[in-house]
């Protein structure tokens, strides 16, 4: 009887056997097959994963700013109102095949903020119209040259057009207004110019062109003034007021932070209080930002509270007054952050004279903030707060002159009496190293509340040149008062925890 094979159908069990006799769990063993679909599947995983993190990154985004959403928004509506030039009959016969350029129009000058919508979309009619007219009188000079000359005066021209447009895109005062638009002259003036050589209806292709050009510049200005409008003039205005609050928040911070180290609160509250105290930085790396805004800003029509001829130049100067005083605060924060620790005797000395200027240099700042936001003019609160800063300065500039006084008592004029006795005796020997850090910091302060009182000419001269509102005292009379008062049993309580 031949004997009879049993054949097993599913997975191949394998046990290990050791020398000693003891087994190990019984592990199925793995086919090629089987490693390749675990590898397709953990790649399936892999990417499903990514994806579902993409989409979450992306809902973040748009339910932030939902201004974005409506960007992409408007685009679309401008694609397709502009692709029926492609899908209506009459349409298409109008324009002929160059509609497509309407299209690329559309994608290549829409943007988020009116002005920059604006300077593109006038940019590009320019640099088209001007190409165009140079392009098609080339092409009669050239065509009367005769066969033989043509070439050399096309190709001359487009030589000499094309360097002095590219040259024009190096002047600064050319380039912050017009440089898009030197860019479309060279592109429109080579692609015709050089066109018209082969082509025997040079007009009617430039006409096509410049005509499809204004189509498409013309629906993206109703589409972005229409539709929810972002104005960069505005965003400039909120950018300054936000800056001028990081700012005031940072320098009150630092200073506080340093002389009331208490160590105590989570590592979430010491994490919001570490970011805001960077609120500096912002007013550092804003000045791409904000020289952008009021470029495209004197593009833009009169919107709201804003003329058409409003002064955004003189934002940049309240920018740059701004960051002259973040350069401060940044080597502030390096100071309170150094190794060098200071005396204890030096820190209680100058701790009030410190935080009362910090507290009202942050005042005024936060005052001048409320100032152009409100766009009102200079109040009699802001010089109020600009002389309490004043006194807060001289003071510490007196504490600054007792030092060596309150370290050698024997240096102060007078008879010794037995209390100045017991003081020298019970005075703490204090190095210069001990010294350098507080002192440094009551100097960056000082000069701070001068770089200060720079901001306030400046937000001054923008109210004059704005013709700002009359701002009303009476209701902030009260408030300023309160503040005061907290402020002082702010910096009195902050002494008195150290």
């Amino acid at each position: 009887m031949a004997p009879r094979k049993e054949v097993f159908e599913g997975v191949e069990w394998r046990i290990r056997v050791a020398a000693d006799g003891s087994s190990e769990a019984l592990v199925p063993a793995t086919g090629l097959a089987r490693k390749a679909w675990l590898g397709i599947k953990g790649l399936i995983s892999g990417f499903a994963l990514k994806v579902r993190m993409f989409v979450k990154k992306a809902w973040d985004v748009g339910t932030n700013d939902p201004r974005k959403v409506i960007h992409c928004i408007k685009v679309g509506l401008a694609l397709a109102i502009v692709s029926l030039f492609y899908f209506m009959r009459p349409l298409y016969d109008g324009v002929g095949g160059n509609a497509m350029w309407a299209v690329m129009t559309v994608v290549v000058v829409f943007e988020p903020t009116v002005g920059a919508t604006l300077y593109k979309c006038f940019n590009r009619v320019l640099g088209t119209f001007l190409a165009g007219f140079l392009a098609v009188g080339v092409h009669w000079v050239a065509s009367q040259s005769g066969e033989r000359v043509e070439p050399f005066v096309v190709g001359a021209s487009v030589f000499l057009l094309a360097s002095a447009a590219t040259f024009s895109r190096l002047i600064p005062s050319v380039k912050s207004r017009f440089d898009y638009g030197a860019l479309i002259f060279i592109l429109t003036f080579s692609f015709v110019a050089v066109s018209g050589y082969r082509v025997d209806k040079l007009f009617e292709l430039t006409h096509h062109r410049i005509s499809t050009i204004i189509i498409g510049s013309s629906l993206c200005i109703l589409v972005i003034m229409l539709v929810y409008p972002i104005w960069s003039g505005q965003e400039l205005h909120s950018l300054i007021v936000r800056n001028m609050d990081k700012l005031a928040n940072s320098l009150d911070g630092c200073v506080t932070q340093y002389f009331n180290r208490s160590g105590g609160g989570t590592n979430s509250e010491e994490e919001a209080t570490d970011n805001k105290l960077q609120g500096y930085k912002c007013v550092l790396s804003s000045k791409a930002s904000e020289e952008s805004m009021a470029n495209f800003g004197r593009w833009e029509p009169s919107h709201g509270q804003f003329n058409f001829r409003h002064p955004w130049k003189q934002y940049l100067k309240i920018g740059a007054s701004m960051r002259s005083s973040a350069y401060c605060i940044e080597a502030l924060n390096s100071c309170i952050k150094s190794e060098n620790q200071a005396a204890k005797l030096i820190k209680q000395h100058l701790g009030s004279g410190c935080l009362k200027v910090s507290s009202s240099s942050s005042n005024v700042i936060r005052e001048l903030a409320e100032t152009v936001k409100m766009m009102k003019k200079k109040s009699s609160t802001t010089d109020l707060l600009a002389e309490e800063m004043k006194s807060a300065v001289q003071e510490l500039q007196n504490d600054l002159k007792t030092i060596p006084h309150l370290l050698n008592p024997s240096a102060i004029p007078g008879n010794k009496t037995l209390e100045t006795a017991c003081s020298e005796a019970t005075t703490p020997t204090v190095t210069l190293m001990e010294l350098v850090p507080v002192v440094t910091l009551a100097s960056i302060l000082i000069e701070i509340s001068g770089r200060i009182e720079a901001l306030v000419d400046a937000v001054e001269e923008l109210a004059k040149l704005a013709e700002f509102g009359i701002n009303d005292d009476k209701s902030k009379h009260s408030k300023m008062t309160d503040k005061t008062v907290s402020d002082g049993k702010h910096i009195t309580q902050g002494i008195c925890l150290y």
